[in-house]
């Protein structure tokens, strides 16, 4: 597996995504919402630019005289940019070691989405998976005094975004520059106002800020280049248990870099949900050598 082009380009979309939090913190003086409008203009210009190189135009005319195509990827991008602004923000608002913890449920919502909208079966350990992420959930919020948002609001619309695309018609490449292309002409629109207020920080800022306000195209759209180039080479199990590197990471960050404060009673409720994460990815294990197994005395 370490010898495959896949393993590494997975280790790498996931190894960005883990650090984003350092990238984000080093931009904690721009409002986050400056931020994400950043962001979304930045992303289509470079995407557009890895278009026109490879020349891929051909897909776009085609998707935009479909109503459903068009409307699965403009909730999407609403989606998608909810889940941005609330990531940014909850980084730059000292919530790092809780943003983590919104996409290690991720998955398991995931999981209770394809149940719910694509008739998809449960194992019972599976379902005893959710269960007690739920209980995790729901001690936190005991423990915190209020429901632990943030995490919520990444997890479900990043599990609603996953669910959209699942059944959308467009590549990873192709999907995200309909995306950004939604997003872009408000995002551009609202930085050209900030401009004219004089509340825009890009070009009125140190040279440092301002060219990562435009890094961030690069940034956001290189790890899901990489991701698309893993999830084609190497098996979905081995995708699924490489996604928990980047909230490891970003978990790490906020405790260890950052001085996030991560009480016992957060340990626990964080612990119920890491158990219950070990116990599906445990079972999708299992059931899928079961399945090899199968396969060969088959043949």
């Amino acid at each position: 597996m370490i010898n495959n082009r896949g393993f590494w380009y997975a280790l790498g979309a996931y190894g960005l995504w883990g650090v984003f939090p350092i990238y984000w913190k080093l931009l904690q003086e721009v409002p986050a919402f400056e931020i994400l409008n950043h962001r979304m203009t930045w992303s289509l210009l470079f995407l557009a630019a890895v278009l026109a190189v490879r020349g891929e135009w051909a897909w776009l005319r085609p998707a935009l005289s479909r109503p459903k195509t068009v409307l699965i990827f403009f909730s999407s991008a609403i989606l998608l940019g909810a889940n941005w602004f609330t990531y940014i923000w909850g980084v730059n608002a000292g919530y790092i070691v809780e943003t983590s913890l919104g996409y290690f449920i991720n998955p398991l919502v995931s999981v209770l989405l394809g149940v719910l909208f694509l008739q998809e079966r449960l194992r019972p350990w599976q379902w005893a998976a959710i269960g007690l992420a739920a209980a995790g959930v729901l001690y936190l919020t005991i423990n915190y005094g209020s429901l632990p948002w943030i995490a919520l609001v990444l997890a479900f619309t990043f599990a609603f975004y996953g669910l959209l695309r699942k059944t959308a018609p467009l590549s990873a490449l192709q999907g995200l520059s309909l995306e950004t292309a939604v997003l872009f002409l408000p995002a551009l629109g609202y930085l050209i106002y900030l401009e004219i207020t004089g509340a825009g920080s890009f070009g009125h800022v140190d040279g440092r800020t301002t060219f990562l306000l435009a890094f961030a195209g690069v940034a956001t759209a290189v790890p899901l280049l990489l991701f698309g180039a893993a999830a084609r080479r190497i098996t979905l199990s081995s995708v699924g248990i490489m996604q928990y590197i980047a909230p490891t990471l970003q978990f790490l960050i906020g405790v260890f870099i950052y001085r996030e404060p991560f009480s016992r009673q957060q340990l626990f409720g964080f612990s119920l949900v890491w158990l219950a994460l070990l116990m599906y990815v445990g079972d999708s294990l299992v059931a899928g050598r079961r399945r090899q197994k199968m396969r060969f005395l088959g043949d």
